[in-house]
């Protein structure tokens, strides 16, 4: 989605107001015939939402992000999928703001009292915020910014498994920063503490956001320099080098996992071939 398509707000809705609906059940994204984002009146028949505002404008059109709990009765018109499914079953730009729209859920989810008093919040109509009445402290979505590293030796790419993995997946290592590290140093961090590994010449790739529940991935390639695989117990339940032509089945197209390991496959390729 490119900058200037999708302009973030965050307002109660007019009445019938027109929008493009991003409606969730419990964390699935309902979908009406042919995967296509419901129209309003699919919706009637769920009941009163816990959450309806909309949440921007996509090419000048509303986007409002409408959620019910897990398990209400989507009816044989609607169907709720998980959102890593959803990745090419509807498109690109839909995609993006689902994926914001179901962050925000989430923080809505964890916001409905104050954390310092415990009184009921409000939403602050025009900002995104959450707002207590009776002591005004303010609470905005959380982001929880986290690293991802490609790292090369020769010919080979590290990619590991967790055990929250599904079976056979490999991928690059990530980590979350902590408070008062820079992302360079969790980069180093995580890389020494779940494989035993030190690496040198971190390169910048892209960032993605990441809604489970409220990541911001930063990736990074980076080149080995000393030390012998030591998986992390309780983290890291395999970890090898790999080339390209014995590699372990990926992550999902939707994460920015897949199109880290394709470019460091590119760079690979195009050093091979010079």
């Amino acid at each position: 989605m490119t900058d200037t398509a999708f302009l973030p707000l965050f307002a109660l809705p007019a009445p019938d107001q027109p929008a493009l609906v991003f409606a969730f059940a419990g964390g699935d994204l309902l979908l009406g015939g042919n995967a296509t984002l419901p129209a309003l009146p699919e919706l009637t028949g769920l009941g009163t939402p816990e959450l309806d505002v909309i949440i921007g404008a996509l090419d000048g059109v509303p986007c409002r992000l409408l959620g019910w709990a897990t398990g209400v009765a989507a009816g044989d018109h609607l169907q709720a999928i998980n959102l890593r499914a959803v990745h090419g079953m509807i498109s690109d730009e839909h995609f993006a703001v689902a994926v914001r729209a179901k962050q925000l859920l989430h923080w809505d989810r964890d916001h409905r009292h104050c954390g310092r008093c415990g009184t009921a919040t409000r939403i602050e109509n025009g900002e995104m915020a959450k707002v207590c009445p009776a002591c005004a402290h303010r609470m905005y979505p959380r982001i929880s910014p986290a690293m991802m590293v490609l790292i090369k030796r020769g010919n080979a790419l590290l990619l590991g498994r967790s055990p929250h993995f599904r079976p056979g997946m490999y991928s690059a290592l990530a980590g979350f920063v902590e408070p008062g590290e820079s992302v360079e140093d969790c980069v180093h961090r995580e890389v020494l503490e779940e494989v035993g590994l030190k690496v040198t010449n971190l390169r910048w790739f892209q960032s993605q956001s990441w809604p489970f529940p409220h990541s911001l991935m930063l990736a990074f390639f980076a080149d080995y320099v000393s030390g012998e695989i030591v998986p992390q117990p309780g983290e890291i339940e395999d970890a090898q080098w790999f080339t390209a032509d014995a590699l372990p089945g990926l992550p999902s197209g939707a994460s920015i996992a897949w199109r880290l390991i394709h470019a460091g496959l590119a760079e690979l390729a195009a050093e091979n071939a010079g």
